[in-house]
């Protein structure tokens, strides 16, 4: 299994579990368009999406919290060409990005929830989809390393 984790030769064959790989290609396209949204919408997806009460700070302070949604945004839109690059050329890579992507997730799970929390009501998505997020990816790893038994 860790060859597959780790292939000797990067190429375009994927040797996982189908379902993963169709799944990588649906979360390339949320990863994408989550980026983009948080680089070109005109708050950054701080008031309309996570809900931070971005009117009721200064102008210099709301126009640093959006600059900081939107520098997230480009670095999402670099993990995300990555992502598509491995959907399209180099699908051996994929499990190494599903490994990425659990360590992302509880990383983001394991700083919201306990070390610096966000002050927003109702409950942000990105903090809410942490902890599931994780869990599906470390299954999404497991099975896209996993070959999948031949059948006669």
């Amino acid at each position: 299994m860790l060859k597959n984790l780790f292939p000797e030769k990067i190429d375009n064959e994927f040797r996982g579990h189908r379902f993963t790989l169709w799944f990588f290609y649906l979360f390339t396209a949320i990863t994408l368009w989550r980026s983009q949204h948080h680089m070109f919408a005109s708050d950054g997806g701080a008031q309309s999406i996570a809900q931070i009460p971005l009117d009721t700070y200064s102008q210099g302070a709301s126009n640093t919290i959006v600059s900081i949604f939107a520098l997230w945004g480009l670095s999402q839109i670099i993990i995300g060409f990555l992502y598509l690059l491995a959907c399209i050329r180099y699908k051996s890579m994929i499990p190494i990005f599903y490994l990425l992507a659990s360590l992302e997730y509880f990383t983001r799970f394991y700083q919201m929830g306990f070390f610096k929390a966000l002050s927003a009501t109702p409950l942000i998505p990105g903090v809410v989809i942490n902890l599931p997020f994780t869990m599906i990816m470390l299954i999404m790893l497991y099975f896209s390393i996993k070959r999948p038994k031949i059948t006669d």
